[in-house]
């Protein structure tokens, strides 16, 4: 039987790893090796050209290498991070890919690309007015993307929400 291919979207977010987590606990648990589902975890790397442009005109030449060797460390610690979760919850069978691109789009192209079933992404609370300006990435997928998603959203700390 071909495993079903549950596609979870990854960044350096509380949110990320959180919806991360919760795949891992819900879907995959008490027996992740036995799943039906094959793990892959994709994060999406900005092109440094991109946050070069938002800073300004003129600002690129000596500075892009060192943006995108930013980047890349970025990537590397976030898919390092996940590794070693998915390590400590005992899933063996998993794949991780870094994508360069809009994760709105990287991460619609993915579900494609995997053949996935499932894709699950954390929704990290932003306000109206911040979802309007940089777009929703969740809302994004959940409209465009061919397949379930699954957007989890971390509950708010009881003792932080008596305040």
């Amino acid at each position: 039987m071909q495993k079903k291919v549950l596609l979870v979207g990854i960044d350096e977010s509380h949110a990320s790893f959180y919806s991360l987590e919760w795949a891992i606990d819900h879907l995959l648990a008490p027996d992740p090796p036995n799943s039906i589902f094959k793990l892959v975890l994709v994060h999406v790397k900005l092109p440094a050209l991109s946050i070069l442009r938002v800073s300004g005109p003129g600002i690129g030449g000596d500075i892009l290498p060192t943006v995108e060797a930013d980047l890349k460390k970025t990537a590397a610690v976030v898919t390092d991070k996940a590794k070693e979760l998915c390590k400590r919850k005992s899933v063996i069978n998993f794949h991780v890919e870094i994508v360069e691109g809009d994760a709105r789009n990287a991460l619609c192209q993915a579900v494609e690309k995997y053949h996935a079933d499932i894709l699950v992404v954390g929704s990290h609370g932003h306000g109206a007015f911040r979802r309007a300006i940089l777009g929703s990435v969740s809302d994004y997928c959940a409209h465009h993307a061919h397949c379930t998603v699954m957007i989890v959203k971390k509950p708010k700390n009881k003792e932080n929400h008596s305040n």
